[in-house]
């Protein structure tokens, strides 16, 4: 019983980073890529990921290619520290709970 909680957390953990990484990429792609923001999908991921992305924003100059390509590395960064958070809170849970990752 010890080990399911930590267990569940960590797939909790995970399904959220998962989410928060996909929303964050897409958004990364489509900006470089110069998708149009007026599509219903565009729009709708841009929204979102503008809610992921609000503590980081303006961290990073965004970089524009031809005036329509852009390179948002505050995006960049915060797929990278919502990683770390997520491993240093799965490690974490596994030290208190006194399991391994891998059991």
């Amino acid at each position: 019983m010890r080990e399911k909680i930590p267990k569940m957390l960590a797939k909790i953990i995970h399904l959220i980073l998962w989410l928060l990484e996909s929303f964050l990429v897409m958004r990364l792609v489509l900006r470089l890529f110069g998708a149009n923001a007026e599509a219903v999908f565009v729009k709708f991921i841009y929204q979102v990921s503008d809610a992921i992305l609000t503590p980081f924003q303006n961290t990073f100059p965004v970089q524009e290619f031809n005036s329509k390509y852009v390179l948002d590395f505050s995006a960049l960064f915060a797929i990278i520290i919502y990683a770390l958070v997520a491993y240093f809170l799965l490690e974490t849970i596994y030290w208190m709970a006194g399991v391994s990752a891998e059991s």
